[in-house]
C-alpha cells in the first residue's frame, strides 16, 4: 500500500502512478499542473516541512521526431532514460549553470518528457531558500524559489548525478511526483521558451493568474 504524506491535517499526498506517465506528453503536461513534487529529508525520512511545491509550468517534448527534443539525437548514454520506462527523471544540465527536471513518458522504447518549469512552494521554505543561497522577507520573495526550470532545481537540490533516472512514480524514493485533493482549473498554453528549434509548437502549459509562472503571454 503506498503511503501518504500528510501535509498539516487537512492535505495528502499519493503518488503518482506509471500508468499517468505512459501517455502522450501532451496530455501527461496538461495534467501534471496541479499535481507535486517532493523532496524527502537527506536522511530518507518523510517531512512535510521538507521540499514539497505544486507544479504550476511545464512543456512536453515529443520525442526524437520533435527537433526541439533531446531525444531527436538518439538514444544514447546521454539520453537513454528518455527512451527506458516512463516516470522516471531526466536531468540535464544546461548554459554551464543549472539542472532542469524532465520526467520521460510514453512506453519503454518511446521517447518522450515533460519538462517542469515552475513550482510554487508548499512546505520547506525555509529548507527551499537555504539550497537557493537567498533570504525570503516576505510574499514577494517566493517567486526566486522555484519560478523557473533551473531556480527549481537548485531549491530542490536536483543535480543530474543524485536524481538522473530515479522512479519519480513510486514514492519510495527521494524525489518523486504526487497528487493531493487539488484540482486545477484555468490551464493556458504557449508555445515553448528557451529553444531555437520547432518554437511555434504550442506545447507550454500552465495555470494562468499564477504568481510562479515564469512567463505571463498565453495563448489558446
Amino acid at each position: 500500500m503506498r503511503k501518504l504524506l500528510s501535509l498539516g491535517q487537512s492535505r495528502q499526498i499519493r503518488p503518482l502512478d506509471r500508468a499517468f506517465f505512459n501517455r502522450d506528453p501532451r496530455r501527461v503536461a496538461r495534467e501534471l499542473l496541479g499535481k507535486v513534487l517532493v523532496r524527502k529529508r537527506d536522511s530518507g525520512q518523510m517531512n512535510p516541512a521538507r521540499r514539497v511545491a505544486r507544479i504550476v509550468e511545464v512543456e512536453a517534448y515529443m520525442g526524437a521526431e520533435d527537433p526541439a527534443a533531446h531525444a531527436a539525437a538518439g538514444n544514447t548514454a546521454r539520453t537513454a532514460v528518455l527512451f527506458g520506462p516512463p516516470g522516471h527523471a531526466y536531468v540535464y544540465f544546461i548554459y554551464g549553470n543549472h539542472y532542469c527536471l524532465n520526467v520521460s513518458c510514453q512506453p519503454e522504447g518511446r521517447a518522450g518528457s515533460v519538462l517542469i518549469r515552475a513550482l510554487e512552494p508548499l512546505s520547506g521554505i525555509e529548507a527551499m531558500a537555504g539550497a537557493r543561497g537567498i533570504e525570503i522577507h516576505g510574499a514577494k520573495d517566493l517567486t526566486k524559489l522555484t519560478s523557473g526550470p533551473g531556480r527549481l532545481a537548485q531549491a530542490f537540490g536536483i543535480t543530474r548525478a543524485r536524481d538522473n533516472g530515479c522512479d519519480l512514480s513510486s514514492g519510495a524514493g527521494s524525489l518523486w511526483i504526487g497528487e493531493d485533493e487539488y484540482r486545477a482549473s484555468g490551464i493556458r498554453r504557449t508555445p515553448r521558451i528557451g529553444i531555437t528549434k520547432a518554437t511555434d509548437k504550442a506545447l507550454r502549459y500552465m495555470l494562468a493568474g499564477n504568481a510562479f509562472v515564469s512567463g505571463r503571454k498565453m495563448v489558446g
